[in-house]
C-alpha cells in the first residue's frame, strides 16, 4: 500500500518531465522556436481554457474552437481538429492529477461511456465530421454549450446542492453510459468538445451526483474522447488523405498552446477545491449564453439557421429540465 501511495503521487510530475521533454525536443529537432512564438495569441487564450477545463465540464476546446473559428476567421474542421488535439495534452494532464491525488470518480457509468466513446468518436469522424457544414458545425457548438449555461443560471441550485455519492441506480450505468459516450462521442466529433458537458449531465441533472465527483469523471471522458479523436483523425488523414486528417496549422496552434494547457488545466482543478465551483460554475454559464449570441452576431445567422439554431436551444434546455424532473422524481421513489 505505501508503496502504491508513493508511486501514484509521482505520476503527475513524472507525466510533465516525460512531456516537456518531448516537447522541448520536438521544439529543438524542428526549429519550431519561432512558430511557437508566431502562434502567441492561441497560447493566452487557452491559458484561460485550460483553468476552465480542470475546474468545470468544459474542454479546452470550448475556449479554443470559438477564438479559431471567430476572432482567427478560421474554419470550423480547424477548430475541431485543435480543440481535440490541445486536450489531448490538457485533459490527459488533468486526468493523470485526478488520479494521482485520489479524488472520487464515478467509475460505474464511466467504464461504459468509455466504450460508447470507442464508438462513436472514430464513427463520427469517418463518416460526419468531413462532410459537416462550417455554419452547422459551429451552430452546434453554440447551441450545445448555451443549453449548458441556461440550464446552470436557471436551475443552479438544484444542480450544485447534492453532496457525497450518488443513489444506486445499477440497471441504468450501463445503458445511459454506453448512449452519453456513444451520441457525445460523435458530438466531439464534430465540435471539438461535448462528451465531457453530457456526462456531467447525466451525473448531476439525472443522477445527482456530486459536482466533485462529476467533473473529475467528465474530465477523464474528454480526455479519451480527445486522445481517440486526434488518432482517428490521423489514421483517416494517412488513409484516405482529404477532408480526413489534421491540418498543419493544427500542429503549429499546438506547439504554442501545449506547454501551456499541460500545467493549466491541472492548476484549474487544484484552484478550485480551494475557491469552490459556484463562482467559476456561473461565470461559465454566463460565457456559454454569451458565446450563442456572439456566434449569431458574427456569422449573421439569418433566416431557417437561426430558427433551426433557437428550436435546438429550446429542446435541448427542455430534455435538461426533464432530466432534472426525472432524477428527482426516481429519488424520491428510492428515498420512500
Amino acid at each position: 500500500m505505501p508503496g502504491r501511495i508513493f508511486s501514484r503521487s509521482r505520476a503527475f510530475p513524472l507525466w510533465l518531465v516525460v512531456f516537456y521533454t518531448g516537447w522541448l525536443a520536438l521544439m529543438a529537432a524542428g526549429r519550431l522556436w519561432g512558430e511557437a512564438l508566431a502562434h502567441w495569441p492561441i497560447a493566452v487564450a487557452m491559458a484561460v481554457g485550460s483553468y476552465f477545463a480542470g475546474s468545470t465540464p468544459m474542454g479546452g476546446g470550448t475556449v479554443g474552437f470559438p477564438v479559431l473559428t471567430l476572432i482567427f476567421g478560421l474554419p470550423a474542421s480547424l477548430g475541431r481538429g485543435f480543440a481535440l488535439a490541445v486536450q489531448s495534452v490538457g485533459m490527459t494532464s488533468a486526468s493523470i492529477y485526478i488520479l494521482s491525488s485520489r479524488k472520487t470518480v464515478d467509475w460505474a457509468l464511466l467504464r461504459p461511456a468509455l466504450v460508447g466513446a470507442t464508438l462513436g468518436v472514430p464513427f463520427g469522424a469517418a463518416f460526419l465530421a468531413p462532410h459537416a457544414p462550417d455554419l452547422g458545425v459551429k451552430l452546434l457548438f453554440a447551441v450545445v454549450w448555451a443549453s449548458f449555461g441556461i440550464i446552470h443560471l436557471t436551475r443552479f441550485h438544484a444542480i450544485v446542492e447534492p453532496e457525497g455519492g450518488r443513489p444506486p441506480h445499477g440497471p441504468l450505468d450501463r445503458p445511459i453510459g454506453l448512449g452519453v459516450g456513444f451520441v457525445g462521442g460523435i458530438v466531439a466529433s464534430l465540435t471539438g468538445v461535448g462528451i465531457d458537458m453530457m456526462i456531467y449531465a447525466a451525473l448531476v441533472l439525472f443522477f445527482r451526483t456530486d459536482l466533485k465527483v462529476a467533473i473529475p469523471t467528465s474530465v477523464i471522458l474528454m480526455a479519451y474522447a480527445s486522445l481517440l479523436g486526434t488518432a482517428s483523425n490521423v489514421a483517416l488523414g494517412a488513409a484516405f488523405g482529404a477532408p480526413y486528417g489534421v491540418p498543419y496549422e493544427v500542429f503549429l496552434y499546438w506547439i504554442a498552446a501545449a506547454p501551456v494547457v499541460a500545467v493549466g488545466a491541472p492548476f484549474g482543478a487544484l484552484v478550485v477545491d480551494r475557491i469552490g465551483r459556484k463562482p467559476t460554475l456561473i461565470l461559465v454559464s454566463v460565457l456559454c449564453v454569451a458565446q450563442f449570441a456572439w456566434i449569431v452576431l458574427q456569422e449573421k445567422v439569418t433566416g431557417p439557421p437561426l430558427l433551426a439554431a433557437f428550436v435546438g436551444l429550446g429542446f435541448l434546455c427542455g430534455v435538461f429540465a426533464g432530466v432534472i424532473a426525472l432524477g428527482r422524481r426516481m429519488g424520491a421513489r428510492q428515498g420512500a
